[in-house]
Order: structure tokens, then sequence, then C-alpha cells
């Protein structure tokens, strides 16, 4: 049978102080809905660190999906769901049907994606949280961030830089920016985590 694992060397770097942090942020009931799950790697390593907190992988991209799915073929835990295909722009998130099993969804982890997308998953990552998070209900997004217009280090100036040049609606996106349009949606920011690598945690509320 083909694996068809994916593979990316950041998040076995990144995993273990993620976990670290989601442990302290993450609610002690319900559905964790894991936005962008890439490779999978994340999904596995987490949910069976955080039960009986159950966890929810979702992709958009086909050979994404496929490589949670084995993924979780190779290294299953009761607390790990099937993923389900999500685009964070669609108006309703398949999670938010009524016969969605996992419900319900108290916290919403997203690691790595309004970089390397188009503005717009910022938008629909917000307005889906507000939609279908309870109050007091949890996001936490981790990568890199500027702060006012001021990129926190060197390296990831050259990163925007390089995300701009592949695609110009790509780029680090301000901290500040993404707080508004949490804010939109009912959603405040209440803390930063400097992580390695001039990556951040931020933990974002549902009011």
């Amino acid at each position: 049978m083909t694996d068809r694992r994916q593979f990316a060397p950041a998040t076995e770097r990144n995993r273990t102080p993620i976990l670290n942090v989601l442990k302290a942020w993450l609610p002690e009931t319900g559905t964790v809905l894991e936005i962008a799950s890439g490779t999978g790697e994340h999904a596995v390593f987490f949910a069976p660190r955080i039960t009986p907190v159950k966890w929810q992988p979702s992709n958009r991209e086909i050979d994404q999906m496929e490589s949670v799915t084995d993924w979780i073929a190779h290294s299953p835990s009761e607390n790990l769901l099937p993923p389900v295909t999500l685009d964070v722009t669609d108006p309703l998130w398949p999670v938010e049907e009524a016969h969605y099993n996992g419900a319900p969804i108290t916290a919403i982890f997203n690691a790595n994606m309004i970089h390397i997308s188009p503005w717009q998953t910022c938008e629909g990552l917000m307005a889906g949280a507000g939609r279908i998070l309870p109050k007091g209900g949890r996001l936490i997004l981790y990568g890199p961030f500027k702060y006012d217009g001021e990129h926190t280090s060197r390296s990831n100036e050259e990163f925007d830089g390089w995300l701009k040049a592949r695609d110009g609606e790509f780029g680090v996106r301000d901290i500040r920016d993404v707080m508004d349009e949490a804010s939109k949606n009912g959603i405040r920011h209440l803390i930063a985590r400097p992580m390695p690598a001039n990556n951040f945690l931020h933990l974002f509320e549902k009011t």
C-alpha cells in the first residue's frame, strides 16, 4: 500500500514548544478544530497528549488530506477524529453541519496559514471562529507576525520578501490587523507568547 504521509521538518522542531503552551491554553472539554492541518504531524502528536479533549484535523488540499489520513492510520489515537475537508472562506464549514458528530468545538488551532495565503483566509478564519466558538471558546494562532508594521527579526523580514515575491497576496501579517479582524467577529486578543525561530503563539477568546 502506498504511504501518502508527508513530512515537514519544522513541525518536528516546533511541536513540543507549541504543545507545552496548548496544555495551558486549551479548554478541558470539547473538540479542538485544527484549521489547515498540513501534513498531519501536529495532529498525531498533539491529540494523545491533550486527552480527553478531541482533536479535529482539517485541510483544503487533497494531497494534504491524504497525508493526514495516512498519519492517523500510522499513529492512531482514540481522541483523534478523521480529517474533514474545509475551506475557511466558505460561508458554512462542515463542522457546522447538523450531522457533524464532533461537536462541540470549544477551540480552534491554526498554524502557519494566514501568511502563505491571501488576506481573505484570515477574514474567513475569523468569521468562522465567530460563528462556531461558544462564549469563552479559544482561538490559537501560531506563526510569524509583525508588530505595528515592524518585523520582529531580520529573518522574518527576508521571509516576508520571499513570500511576496512568490505571490503578491502573501506576506507576514501585522498582528494589529489580525486583532482588528478578530474583533469584528466578537473575538478578543488575550495574550502573545514568543516561540522559537521568531514565531509567536497568540491566544484569542470569543466574547
